[in-house]
């Protein structure tokens, strides 16, 4: 397989999911805000939303640019699938509370079921596991590791906003 076949599949494989995620998240986010949810301030969600492709983009490009083939193949698209695996029970278990934004409704109370019995955001995890899993299917030994670092920079910031959110909701519960 050339490195362009395999980079314009990978890119399918990583941004179909990607759009439908977006439209669930969108749809979800207008449910959310009619029953009263709020956004809370400090969330990182800007930097996320061009730091999240590109990181993808930028992995593929350099695969690319590699074009030797990945030495990691199996084991990166396995990642990846787990991972995307993961991220679908973490949706599946929210319901209409996953969105890309953090919303937080009065009233509303933790989840505790599916992956959020064993792992408070297993949705964090998923998204470290799919740049992984690309990361090691493309070989991408530059922007991987920098490409994760700074997206797993985003996420802590991210987790610390969410839990203070959900923490402020209980607590008025």
């Amino acid at each position: 397989m050339t490195a362009t076949v395999r980079s314009v599949w990978l890119a399918l494989l990583v941004f179909g999911p990607m759009l439908v995620e977006a439209r669930l998240a969108a749809r979800n986010e207008s449910a959310q805000r009619s029953r009263g949810g709020v956004e809370p301030a400090g969330d990182v969600y800007g930097w996320m939303r061009v730091a999240y492709p590109a990181v993808f983009l930028c992995m593929i490009a350099e695969g690319f640019a590699r074009g030797d083939g990945a030495r990691w193949l199996a084991v990166g698209l396995t990642s990846f699938a787990l991972a995307k695996a993961l991220k679908w029970w973490a949706i599946a278990s929210l319901g209409r509370r996953w969105t890309f934004r953090v919303i937080v409704v009065p009233g509303d109370t933790r989840v505790t079921s599916g992956p959020y019995r064993v792992a408070r955001h297993p949705n964090y995890l998923a998204v470290i596991g799919e740049l992984l899993g690309v990361a090691l299917t493309t070989d991408a030994r530059v922007s991987g590791p920098l490409g994760i670092l700074l997206f797993g920079a985003l996420v802590l910031r991210r987790v610390t906003v969410e839990d203070r959110a959900l923490d402020a909701i209980l607590r008025a519960s």
